[in-house]
C-alpha cells in the first residue's frame, strides 16, 4: 500500500513506452519528428520570453534604486 503512494507521481519506463505507442497510433510515425520539433520550438520561445521578462524586472529594480 505504501509503495503505490510513493510511486504515484513518478513516470517509469512502462509509462514512457505506453505514451510513445499512443503517439505513434495517434499521429503516425512520419508526423512525430515534426511534432517534436514544434514542441521544442515552443519550449525555446517560452524560455526566451521568461528570460526577457526577468531581465526587464531586474532593469526596473536597478532604475528604482538609482
Amino acid at each position: 500500500m505504501e509503495e503505490s503512494v510513493i510511486q504515484a507521481g513518478m513516470i517509469g519506463p512502462q509509462q514512457i513506452i505506453l505514451i510513445a505507442v499512443l503517439l505513434i497510433l495517434l499521429f503516425g510515425a512520419k508526423k512525430i519528428p515534426e511534432l517534436m520539433k514544434g514542441v521544442g520550438k515552443g519550449i525555446k520561445e517560452f524560455k526566451d520570453a521568461t528570460n526577457e521578462d526577468a531581465e526587464e524586472k531586474k532593469k526596473d529594480q536597478d532604475n528604482k534604486k538609482a
